[in-house]
């Protein structure tokens, strides 16, 4: 397991640039396989256009306190960017005037923002319908100053969407790093504890899986199965439901596949799998994601290559969502992680 992100490594594949010629090139640049564009105009679905904006996805800084191998957003206690209380502002004013029903905070571990709280106090007042918070768990566990996590989700009513890999402790620890298996055990318990992930419970607690290799996951209602019954039978743990994500060829996923001569196999694979059903509800179209510094994206995943949305809008600051509605979705070939098989999306799948 690395312990540095590629930035730090000053690994050629932490520049956006060098991803999207890699993106570009080989392959596609060959025809061997069709470019994303190329394979949605052939099921008339090109431009891809936004529907109605339902989920405002917001990233509040890259830093976290695990460097796991398949991280898009190349995260780690190495990587300083955090969203400051002034973007926060910028962010709570279109919150309270934005008609999207979700409000999805990420990272990095959201929850290492020295304002997070605040954030999270101030939003919460916004009246928001589903109100997510993306935790990897172990920061649950990771300082004593973490420890009340769960009971400040709980007076807040946010649904704690956690990374978990896989029910076993060597396929988690294999991804995320030695140890993190027995951390996250003990941080799901705690939010079992305080009514979380419990049947007919309000206090939402849902997992997400992605594949540990270079394959696609699979069903997810038979993965759901399957982790429910080892979580409770091992561990007495109970969640609501489990989302599986494919992984993208970006970022640290796509270095593990370059380094594994697995990439071309793997947008085979991607290819093969390519549903047109998934294009239809992929989350670009109802979804608006912010980077840790205000610039608005069509998706997490483009905001990792540095994709800003194709608008005279492009920062939080000038938020105008009419405006933005009005636009083209920016796509590459990354897009095909989200539209094979059933679809991949930060909500599971999508057809």
């Amino acid at each position: 397991m690395a312990t540095k992100s590629l930035k730090a490594r000053n690994n050629d594949i932490a520049n956006t640039s060098r991803q999207m010629e890699i993106l570009s090139s080989g392959i596609f640049e060959t025809g061997e396989l069709p470019t994303f564009a190329a394979k949605i105009k052939e099921t008339g679905q090109f431009p891809l256009r936004p529907k109605k904006l339902e989920i405002l996805q917001i990233n509040l800084g890259y830093m976290c306190n695990q460097v796991c191998e398949h991280c898009h957003v190349d995260a780690g206690p190495d990587r300083k960017e955090i969203m400051t209380v002034e973007t926060m502002n910028q962010c709570l004013e279109v919150i309270k005037k934005t008609e999207a029903h979700t409000l999805d905070l990420t990272g990095g571990a959201p929850e290492m923002n020295p304002n997070f709280r605040w954030f999270v106090e101030e939003a919460s007042k916004a009246g928001i319908k589903d109100f997510i918070v993306r935790s990897n768990l172990t920061i649950i566990r990771a300082n004593k100053k973490y420890y009340d996590l769960p009971e400040f989700f709980k007076k807040h009513n946010v649904h704690v969407v956690s990374s978990m890999p896989h029910w076993t402790r060597g396929k988690t620890d294999k991804q995320r790093g030695k140890g993190v298996f027995d951390l996250s055990i003990k941080a799901l318990q705690e939010l079992n504890a305080v009514g979380y992930g419990i049947p007919g419970s309000d206090l939402k607690l849902d997992l997400v899986y992605n594949p540990s290799g270079a394959f696609l996951p699979g069903d997810q209602q038979a993965l759901e199965n399957d982790f429910k019954k080892a979580l409770k039978e091992d561990f007495d743990i109970d969640f609501h439901s489990l989302f599986a994500i494919t992984n993208l060829p970006i970022s640290r996923f796509l270095d593990y596949l370059i380094a594994s001569d697995n990439y071309e196999d793997y947008m085979h694979s991607l290819l093969d799998a390519y549903n047109p059903a998934a294009v239809e509800n992929v989350m670009c179209t109802n979804t608006l994601s912010v980077s840790w510094d205000g610039w608005l994206f069509d998706c997490d995943f483009n905001q990792m290559l540095n994709l800003k949305v194709a608008s005279k809008v492009k920062h939080i600051k000038d938020y105008n969502e009419e405006l933005l509605q009005d636009r083209n979705i920016i796509i590459n070939q990354h897009c095909y992680g989200c539209t094979a098989g059933a679809g991949s999306s930060c909500q599971g799948v999508v057809a």
